[in-house]
């Protein structure tokens, strides 16, 4: 279970949000401080991007190569096809949040947090629905929004505000789309803090470390941590499975470190295919 490096830059700063389309098996993932979105083809190796004007988080896939982008300054339609980005909507965030980590619930809904930007501020974030040109928050009070995934039922969403360092279970209506706290299901103790997360067909959670050199998966039923994959960088920021149940993840730069530095793309090969 060795991570490859597939992408690197020593310039961006926080690599974050994969996200692989099954469909058309392409991965898309987002380098947030410089407005980046990439498209990347694991078959050919090409890689395309897009730059928006503001810090771009969070992709949701629409079709071949079209993409939705959260950035601050609103969500784009952004094709690669054409290499054009389209703005489509915004939501009324306040002038000092950004958004953050995001993801589409089975009726299509656009969740997403936000955080505070360009300083992180208590409480100051929101997790919002959106759907059909209609916004609501959903989870009030945090601060650095982070990690969502829903159980294969689709009636429990989990979620991660770092600062907590815990993993929250919220009953999750799927014909409303509203959330009621459960309980705290997974509690981190180390130096490593819960950053992006996803869920495996086995509905083990895998969490990336910020501080921590690894993402390590976890059972939601009963708190255990049963593995764990290291990185050679310190900030783990996010990952996503591909349609072989194969990892993605995301790296970002560390602080005051001058050689060997930057953000990076790693694939893990947890299966033979």
């Amino acid at each position: 279970m060795k991570p490859t490096l597939v992408h690197f830059s020593e310039t961006a700063e926080l690599f974050e949000g994969p996200i692989f389309d099954s469909k058309h098996k392409l991965l898309y993932f987002v380098s947030i401080l410089d407005g980046l979105t990439f498209c990347y083809n694991p078959e050919t190796k090409e890689i395309l991007s897009i730059k928006l004007d503001s810090p771009s988080s969070n992709i949701y896939v629409i079709d071949f190569k079209k993409v939705l982008v959260a950035s601050k300054n609103g969500f784009y339609n952004i094709d690669f096809n054409t290499l054009k980005a389209e703005f489509a909507f915004q939501i009324d965030i306040a002038s000092n949040v950004r958004y953050n980590d995001g993801i589409e619930d089975p009726k299509g809904r656009y969740i997403i947090g936000t955080m505070g930007y360009p300083e992180v501020i208590g409480n100051i974030g929101k997790v919002y629905s959106y759907s059909n040109g209609i916004s609501k928050v959903i989870i009030e009070n945090t601060t650095i929004s982070n990690g969502l995934a829903f159980a294969a039922d689709q009636k429990s969403l989990f979620f991660i505000d770092t600062p907590t360092q815990k993993v929250a279970k919220y009953h999750y209506d799927i014909e409303t789309g509203d959330v009621n706290f459960d309980s705290y299901v997974i509690k981190f103790t180390n130096e490593g803090n819960p950053d992006g997360m996803t869920i495996d067909k086995d509905g083990m959670l895998w969490i990336a470390e910020w501080n921590g050199y690894c993402v390590s998966q976890w059972n939601p039923n009963t708190g255990e941590k049963l593995n764990e994959i290291k990185l050679p960088y310190k900030n783990v920021t996010s990952c996503c499975f591909d349609n072989h149940s194969n990892l993605y993840i995301t790296t970002a730069k560390e602080e005051d470190v001058t050689e060997n530095n930057g953000s990076g793309l790693f694939y893990v090969e947890l299966n033979k295919f």
